[in-house]
């Protein structure tokens, strides 16, 4: 944001919110974007290989313990996903690298 002000030539004195400085800059904040891309992209490198990351990730190492379920990392991507998909439907659109590349630009259109 420091950046936008400066170029505007707002004061840090000024009580301007990020928000109003955003409008007047005519933007938008693309970080989660960034960051939801860049995980899906490490996912899918991921996945394509067979090692230990792989294993990792899925959630195949380990034992289940007592209480609430842990949440898979898997679940968390698939709902940023446009497309809804199980877990099964993730791993293997990873293994096709256009397929999950166009999924993958559709989160970025989509934005979040």
């Amino acid at each position: 944001m420091w950046f936008l002000r400066r170029m505007l030539k707002i004061a840090w004195t000024e009580k301007k919110t990020n928000e109003k400085v955003l409008r007047m800059a005519n933007t938008k904040r693309s970080l989660m974007e960034t960051i939801r891309r860049r995980q899906l992209d490490f996912f899918g490198h991921v996945m394509r290989r067979n090692g230990l990351e792989n294993i990792a990730i899925t959630g195949k190492v380990g034992r289940r313990k007592r209480g609430r379920p842990r949440l898979k990392y898997v679940n968390n991507l698939s709902s940023s996903l446009k497309e809804s998909a199980s877990e099964i439907e993730l791993i293997c659109a990873t293994g096709n690298r256009h397929r999950w590349k166009s999924m993958v630009a559709n989160v970025a259109i989509q934005g979040i």
